[in-house]
Order: C-alpha cells, then structure tokens, then sequence
C-alpha cells in the first residue's frame, strides 16, 4: 500500500518506520521541503518528497502536523486525490501549550471534525492518544496477554476499517470508537490519554471519559504559552 505522511514530527516518524517494516511504500513530507529529511529517510527507510508527490497516488495520507499548522497546508494540495483515499489524523489541540485559541473547537467542534472541515476530506482520528516512544516500543504480535489497544475514531466504516488494520500491522489492537462525533473520548484530558490501556481497559476508559472540555486543555486570552509555561 502506498502511504503519504505529512509531517514528520516523532508520531510521524513511528508511522513511516513501522510501515516501511512491513512492506508498504511510504513517502514523508513536511512544510520545508525534502532536502530537510534525510535525517528522518535514513532512520525510517521512507521516502522524502514534496507534499503534493506525498499524496499523490496514496491509498491512505496521515496529517500529523500541530493543529494549528492544518491552516497553512498548501491550497488546493488534495484537489486531485481521490475520494477513496483515506485520511488519518493523528494531531491534538494544545492550545495554552503550543496552538493558541482555535475557535471553532473552543465552541465545541470535535478537533478532527475542525482538522476535516480545513482540509476538506473526511478523517479517521487515530494514533493521537498514545506516546510517540510508546507506539514505536510497545507493539507486540495479535493475541498476545496486555496488548496495548488504541482508539479509532470515524464516519465511514471501509476507512475505519483499512486504519484498524494499520493499527493493528503497528502491533496494538484498535477498538472502534465510533464516528467522529464520538472522538472527543479519546482527546487530551479523557481517561485514555496516554494511558497504555489493554482493550478491555481502553474500552472502559473510553465510556468513563466525560465530554466537557477541561480548563487545563481550553486556550485563554493568553494562549499560547509553552510546554513548559503554558498560558
């Protein structure tokens, strides 16, 4: 299968590793161009490319880029990627942190749906809620006692569907979420975030989780700050 990433941060990084392993074709890129990957071509075996050969013939493209960054994607840059493409996003909403007040999912807009409506595809929300260093050093083959389970969250069930069976390839077992609409369950401050649940403990995890937005993850009208100061 051909994978397109689009950000090469540490989640990205894990991705192209893992896939590159198993035998799919994938291509990463990012906002400064290929010549700046070399570092991560050589540690992941992907291959470096501009954001429009990165999705350009993809079966499945990963945006995981910082929410606030999904605003300056290249116009027009999946005009001609096909409707079934699928489409991953693995991003979170840090706004004291790192992103500043986005309003939209500040009113109450799923941060995917909010990640969606910019890029104008469907998404299918996965791999945000785990540790980039968890998700490359946990993995562990089907059927083996404590397997990591991870969230998938998404509206059309064949995409659904391909993403479980990437989640799955990555060592962990995807549980279905639900729609999009359901993805709050799994965002920063639910009980699964950053939690190495097994499936039946991030089943649990998910149904505790409570919808409000917690005031340590809304921005202020100082936002942002740091990681280490936010505000």
């Amino acid at each position: 299968m051909k994978i397109g990433i689009i950000g090469a941060g540490n989640i990205g990084r894990v991705l192209a590793l893992r896939w590159v392993e198993r035998g799919h074709e994938v291509l990463i890129g990012n906002s400064r161009g290929p010549d700046t990957l070399a570092e991560v071509a050589g540690e992941t075996g992907a291959k470096p490319a501009e954001l429009t050969d990165v999705v350009r013939g993809a079966a499945v493209i990963v945006v995981t880029i910082p929410e606030k960054k999904v605003l300056n994607l290249p116009a027009g840059l999946f005009k001609d990627v096909p409707e079934t493409t699928v489409f991953i996003d693995t991003g979170n909403y840090y706004p004291r942190e790192r992103d500043g007040r986005i309003e939209g999912i500040e009113s109450g807009m799923m941060e995917s749906a909010w990640v969606a409506q910019q890029i104008g595809r469907p998404v299918i929300k996965a791999f945000n809620n785990i540790y980039a260093a968890h998700l490359r050093d946990l993995g562990k083959p089907e059927g083996t006692p404590g397997r990591v389970a991870l969230p998938v969250s998404g509206d059309n069930a064949d995409a659904k569907a391909v993403v479980m069976q990437l989640v799955d390839e990555m060592g962990f077992d995807p549980v279905d979420n639900g729609s999009i609409d359901d993805s709050w369950r799994q965002q920063p401050g639910t009980p699964v975030y950053t939690k190495d649940f097994d499936k039946e403990g991030l089943k649990a995890g998910l149904q505790q989780a409570e919808r409000a937005r917690k005031p340590q993850w809304s921005g202020t009208d100082k936002s942002p700050g740091s990681f280490d100061h936010p505000a």
